[in-house]
């Protein structure tokens, strides 16, 4: 590739898994360590990416006066379009670019390949374009992370000349990582029209996942690489490769394990994202101000990526204090709500002491003191498994470490609500359609083959909800907690007697289900006499039978012309 995008020059094979800068602290020994055991390890598999080309047609969108300034600048340099919002008005026919006029304009697309989209004369009209200088007074696209390659800087000449700046360096042939993958298959967005988890698209600061029909559709062009989605995705379906989780959880338990080796104590983490997170921690060496001395930095491209099995996954390989510092985040909420979760876990099994927190840098100046303030809980003994791709797999690995750690294992822990753990109970008011079991993503609701039984294993559930919004009786309750003993176990939640033709005895379903709908059907008209209705308890079979032999109405072979 001729250039690597903007803000993604981070390289792929050494993210997370080498160190960065010499960060702030005072002097450790167990901190050199820690380094060249990161050093030694292998470097991980390179992220694939995709490419995406500028060739230099350049869009300037907004009003006509500002709009035929910059163009008139700029179209010796690019293939000038402008789309000038208003009524048309006559302008000098030897102008060397195009204009247009149109309301209701639309944007989508990325570097490369912006389409916008208008009305004209009542046709639809669309205009390609490699970058958009968007200067509307409202912006095109409203989104927390815009795409590179469009820039809407307003109405300030000063900050529209410092976005052409920008927008003129995309010119040629550029790159960056498939931040994301998605497996289909473990997607728990939505069955038979019937919404289920919606956690990644509410996420997504750049608009680059979707609704597609029952799954979700990521867009790796827009995909910025924040990675809220993966951390917020209960199931894994959605997995962050910049770096991989296993890489990056094989780069932790070496660190720690040197860390111990060189005679370190109780040592403590804190991830920071590779651009935000690094030049916080270079203002603070500029500032004189160091780090606690048991911190061990760990380098990530974002720190929003730090999912619950990463939190857990360093306490369970032997840190006490594990901390995410969160400069650069679009939204801390996601974070938060995963320390939480973690620490109810923990709390729960009766580790005592603050394990989780997140660092808000720019809420908190003296965050280094509120690092080095915080007493530290006792270690666990570190684990032996390394983290997978599978975060239930992994997430799996580290509970059952943390049970044998535990002196008092409760029968489940209560969670709060959003957690991906949980269990599932079903009223009185079910009829064992097995609708329910046909919506599960994860195989945590089982139809039984050979009889009317709906079971349940709870280590399966996501609580994405699916099943209670398919269940047709509203019959089934969803509750966040993590079962602790026999989780694995198979457990029955409702049984019932077949039914059996009333006629013949042979097995029609589930009773509840065929006489819900007798019941149903009892007062229509149809059924109105008690032959009708009696037909309702009968098979297919019997049902025709019985109408031939008692039904009173006229018949084919009496009917003459």
């Amino acid at each position: 590739m001729a250039q690597l995008l903007q803000g993604y020059s981070t390289n792929i094979e050494t993210s997370m898994t080498s160190p960065a800068a010499t960060p702030p602290h005072h002097d450790h020994p167990a901190l050199a360590a820690a380094r060249q055991a990161l050093l030694d390890l292998p470097a991980p598999e390179p992220v694939p990416a995709v490419s995406m080309i500028a060739e230099g047609r350049l869009a300037i969108v907004g009003d006509l006066d500002a709009a035929l300034g910059w163009a008139e600048r700029l179209v010796a340099q690019r293939d000038v379009f402008v789309l000038a919002s208003g009524p048309a008005v006559e302008l000098d026919p030897d102008l060397a670019f195009t204009v247009a006029f149109a309301d209701h304009i639309a944007l989508c697309g990325h570097l490369g390949a912006f389409e916008l989209s208008w009305q004209q004369q009542g046709q639809a009209v669309r205009q390609i374009a490699d970058v958009v200088l968007d200067l509307s007074p409202t912006a095109l696209l409203n989104r927390v992370e815009l795409p590179p390659g469009y820039l809407a800087p307003g109405r300030d000449p000063l900050d529209q000349a410092l976005a052409v700046i920008d927008l003129l360096a995309f010119d040629g042939e550029f790159e960056k990582p498939r931040y994301v993958t998605v497996n289909d298959r473990l997607c728990a967005h939505s069955r038979a029209q019937k919404a289920g988890c919606s956690n990644c698209i509410d996420s997504c600061a750049s608009a680059a996942i979707r609704s597609d029909g029952e799954k979700i559709a990521l867009d790796p062009y827009l995909c910025q690489g924040c990675g809220t989605c993966t951390t917020v995705c209960p199931s894994g379906a959605l997995s962050f490769q910049y770096p991989r989780v296993a890489d990056a959880g094989l780069a932790l338990k070496r660190q720690l394990q040197a860390w111990r080796e060189a005679g370190g104590g109780a040592p403590a983490i804190l991830f920071h994202s590779a651009e935000s997170g690094s030049k916080a921690l270079a203002t603070l060496q500029r500032q004189g101000r160091s780090l606690p001395a048991d911190f061990i930095t760990v380098e990530c491209w974002s720190a929003d990526s730090v999912g619950l099995e990463l939190l857990l996954g360093a306490v369970a390989f032997g840190a006490c204090r594990v901390a995410v510092l969160g400069a650069g985040s679009h939204d801390l909420a996601p974070l938060r709500r995963q320390a939480v979760l973690g620490q109810a876990i923990l709390g729960g099994l009766g580790f005592a002491g603050d394990y989780l927190r997140i660092v808000d840098s720019e809420a908190d100046a003296d965050w280094p003191a509120a690092l080095a303030d915080w007493p530290a809980p006792a270690a666990l003994k570190p684990a032996e498994f390394r983290l997978l791709g599978d975060k239930r797999a992994s997430l799996e690995f580290i509970i059952d470490h943390l049970v044998k750690q535990s002196s008092a294992v409760p029968e489940s822990i209560e969670l709060p609500a959003g957690a991906p753990f949980g269990s599932v109970a079903v009223s009185d008011a079910c009829t064992l359609c097995m609708a329910c079991a046909g919506a599960c993503p994860a195989g945590a609701l089982k139809a039984a083959a050979d009889a009317p039984r709906l079971s349940f294993v709870e280590r399966n559930c996501l609580q994405c909800g699916l099943c209670e919004n398919t269940c047709p009786e509203q019959a089934i309750t969803l509750t966040p907690r993590l079962l602790l003993k026999d989780r694995r176990h198979e457990r029955l939640l409702r049984e019932a007697e077949v039914f059996c033709c009333t006629s013949c005895g042979k097995p029609m379903g589930a009773a509840p289900t065929i006489l819900n709908m007798i019941s149903k059907l009892a007062g229509h008209s149809m059924f109105a006499s008690p032959e009708a209705k009696a037909r309702l308890s009968m098979c297919g079979d019997c049902r025709v039978v019985d109408l031939i032999q008692h039904e009173d109405g006229l018949k084919a072979r009496e009917m003459t012309e």
